[in-house]
Order: C-alpha cells, then sequence, then structure tokens
C-alpha cells in the first residue's frame, strides 16, 4: 500500500485527474497485493484502471496507451508461485530509472511525506473490460503486414501465467492450429515444471503432435524460447541472430548492430560480427539492454534467456511480439524451424548456479578470486569467465565459455570448489 502511496505523489504532477494501471500474473498472492497497491493509489488522489492476468509488456503499451501517469505489473516472472514482486512503468511506458525508484523508495520508508487526498479527492477504482482485446491487436499489428501462419502447427507453452488467454489467441486469429498448453492457472502452478524456463514439456508436445514450432513463455511472457520441430531448443541468442539478420536484409535493423548481455554466447558476437554488424554488451538485466539501446539508437537487443527487446514496437521485452518476428523470419526462409533458427553454432558454455548466504561475502573470498583469475589465464583470450550474483535469488552464478568445452567445465567446477562453506 505505502509503494502505492509513493508511487502516486511521485507521478502527481499537473492538475489533470492521475491514472494509474495496474496489472498481474496468475500468482495467488496478486489478489493481495492488487488490492493493497489500489488502496494506496486511492488514498493520495489517484484513479486505478485494474487489467487482470496480463503480459507484462501489455502494462507498458496500456500504460501509455491509456495516457496514465504510471503503470504497475504485478509478478515475479520466472520465478515459482511463492515469489511475487512490483514492476513500475512511467507515463511514457518504459520501467522506471534508478533515480525514480530511489525516490520512490525513500517514501515508502516515510510515509509521513505523502500527501493523503482529502476526502472528496480520492481515487476511483474500475476493471479494464477490453484489455486483453486492445494488447492483442497490439501485438498483432507489430508483425509485418498480412503475416498469415495458415498450415503451421504451434504448440504454444504459456507457463500457467499471464499470457494464457491472450497467447493462443493471438496465433489463432493469424491462421495458425493451436494447440495450448499450460493454460490452467490456479493461483499456484505459475511456471511449475512448464513455460521457457521447463522446456522440457514444449519439447515432448512439439515432438508428440508433430508441429512445426513450440512457443514457450514464462509467468509474465516478457520473455520467450522456441522449440523446433525435432524438440530442440532455440534459445534467445539464436532468436536475436534470426531476427537481426532479417531485419537487415530487410533494412530495418537500425543502430548497427545488436545490444546483448554479458551472458550472450560468444557465437553470436562472431556471427554479427561477420554481417559488418557489431554486438554492445550490457551487464544482466533487460533493464540495461534497453538503456543502451535506446541511448545508442538501437532497435533490437535482448539475453540469452529470452527477453527480446525491439523498440519499434514495445517498450519492453515482449515474448509473443519476438514469436511473431521470428514466426515471419520462418516463413520468409521457406526452411523448418530446424534450420531457419540454427543461425549460428554456439561456443560451448556452461552455466552453474551455487546457492549462498552472502553472495558478497562469497564473492569477495580471496578463494574465489585467485580460481576467477587461474581461469581467465587457462580459458586465454579465446573465452570468458563470468562470476556474478543473482538479481532475484540467493546465488552465485558461474558460467565460462570457450572452444574446448572440456576445459570450461574445468574452470567452471574449480571457481564453484573455491566457494567458502560458511558462504554457502
Amino acid at each position: 500500500m505505502r509503494i502505492g502511496m509513493a508511487a502516486a505523489q511521485v507521478f502527481n504532477r499537473g492538475g489533470h485527474r492521475h491514472r494509474a494501471v495496474v496489472g498481474k500474473d496468475t500468482r495467488l498472492s496478486g489478489y493481495m497485493i492488487e488490492q493493497a497497491l489500489t488502496a494506496g493509489f486511492l488514498s493520495v488522489g489517484m484513479d486505478v484502471l485494474l487489467l487482470g492476468p496480463l503480459p507484462t509488456p501489455a502494462v507498458g503499451f496500456l500504460t501509455r496507451s491509456m495516457r496514465a501517469d504510471v503503470g504497475v505489473m504485478i509478478s515475479a516472472s520466472h520465478n515459482p508461485y511463492e515469489d511475487n514482486g512490483i514492476k513500475l512503468f512511467g507515463p511514457d511506458g518504459f520501467k522506471l530509472s534508478d533515480a525514480v525508484e530511489m525516490q520512490i523508495e525513500r517514501l515508502v520508508e516515510a510515509p509521513s511525506m505523502v500527501r493523503l487526498a482529502e476526502s472528496k479527492a480520492i481515487g476511483r477504482a474500475k476493471r479494464l473490460d477490453d484489455a486483453e482485446g486492445r494488447y492483442v491487436e497490439a501485438v498483432k499489428s507489430s508483425a509485418r503486414r498480412r503475416l498469415d501462419l495458415s498450415g503451421l502447427k504451434i504448440v504454444v507453452d504459456c507457463a500457467n501465467g499471464a499470457a494464457y488467454k491472450v497467447a493462443p489467441t493471438v496465433l489463432w486469429e493469424l491462421g495458425a492450429e493451436v494447440v495450448p498448453i499450460g493454460v490452467s492457472p490456479d493461483g499456484f502452478n505459475i511456471n511449475g515444471n512448464c513455460g521457457s524456463t521447463h522446456p522440457g514439456l514444449l519439447k515432448e508436445q512439439v515432438v508428440a503432435h508433430r508441429a512445426d514450432l513450440g512457443i514457450a513463455l514464462d509467468g509474465d511472457a516478457d520473455r520467450v524460447a522456441l522449440v523446433c520441430e525435432k524438440g530442440r531448443l532455440v534459445d534467445g541468442d539464436q532468436l536475436m541472430a534470426t531476427i537481426a539478420e532479417r531485419w537487415r536484409r530487410d533494412g530495418r535493423l537500425t543502430g548497427g548492430g545488436v545490444v546483448a548481455t554479458v551472458m550472450s554466447n560468444l557465437g553470436l558476437e562472431r556471427f554479427v560480427g561477420d554481417r559488418g554488424l557489431r554486438l554492445v554488451r550490457t551487464q544482466v538485466g533487460d533493464r540495461y539492454v534497453l538503456e543502451r539501446m535506446r541511448a545508442d539508437g538501437f532497435n533490437l537487443g535482448g539475453e540469452q534467456s529470452g527477453h527480446i527487446i525491439m523498440t519499434d514496437h514495445a517498450t519492453t521485452g515482449d515474448g509473443l511480439m519476438a514469436a511473431l518476428q521470428a514466426l515471419s523470419a520462418l516463413l520468409k526462409s521457406r526452411k523448418p524451424a530446424s534450420e531457419a533458427f540454427h543461425a549460428f553454432d554456439p561456443v560451448p558454455q556452461l552455466l552453474k548456479n551455487v546457492r549462498v548466504g552472502d553472495a558478497n561475502a562469497a564473492l569477495n573470498a580471496q578463494s574465489v578470486i585467485a580460481a576467477i583469475a587461474a581461469a581467465e589465464k587457462e580459458l586465454g583470450a579465446g573465452g570468458r569467465i563470468l562470476v556474478r550474483k543473482s538479481g532475484t535469488e540467493p546465488l552465485i552464478r558461474v558460467m565460462a565459455e570457450g572452444d574446448d568445452s572440456e576445459l570450461v567445465r574445468h574452470v567452471v567446477d574449480r571457481i564453484i570448489e573455491a566457494i567458502p562453506r560458511q558462504a554457502a
């Protein structure tokens, strides 16, 4: 509630009637947080439009489309149902800067600084009944004209999450034969052995149904993974390469390349480099990718995990829009998905996670620092090491890549062994 109050005060600018839009995924706790946020907004005099379960990118889109002052998505993305979180969008539909988030946090910590509305100025709340339809049309219009998916059989896994209605609807309206899975949310099963972070079920269903393609979204549908007709996973790096090459040929790629994070495979970097393009890397997090894209004029970027950002079409990662761009490239290629989405041979890469109590202490341990230095020396110029803490879980992530897969495995295991037991 205090977050709603604080955000309302920060975005209460000008003399007009102020408005917030609030969306959520399918977690049981979403009802509770939605009501508390709404109470906070109303108490400061801001009206609220409740969207119900919708993807994160839909909230960004509707914040701008409805000329709202602030947008909120209640979701913990790909995490299990026990977790939940709050994502805030400014009136332009983009996620907030660190500076604005800090401003809101200061007010959350000092609620006495929030100016409550007079009784006659308390806000009103109502449901936006056509929110799903508005977003469905926006997604369809993001694809090339007359995109016709007739003749394609597509299995779509909605992770029992926010896109459980809109994703099958978009694909069906564009003509595909749709096999929906992960579309029976019960408040507890979001991301439960399904969706983009657990693609095993989708792989099985694509092969079983002899489908042309599988699409897996995560709980809030801002990321996507594909599965080819042979049941093989297509990650975000391959998707970025496929879309970048299609856009380059069509003259639509701006910025002279693609923005990705330090986690993206060296194979992607070599792929874009061979085409006279550049791969610009940022720290992990789609917000950092987007910041660099906006600063330097890129219109395509993303993460290996499947956050694909296309600023010509959306203000944040949009799994469904990215899937349509990939489908458009597939149809133009006249190849099966296994060939169309294999843009490059990835360099052997290994990522392992270690659960810790104090991530900062673990990263600063001399044993870990020494192990990382030794690993970098062993890999040499042809490889990379990345050791970082997770932004959402108490984990240390250890990643290495290089042309020698055995050496990659060796250096990752050595770093993990060096993490102090007391930190784990």
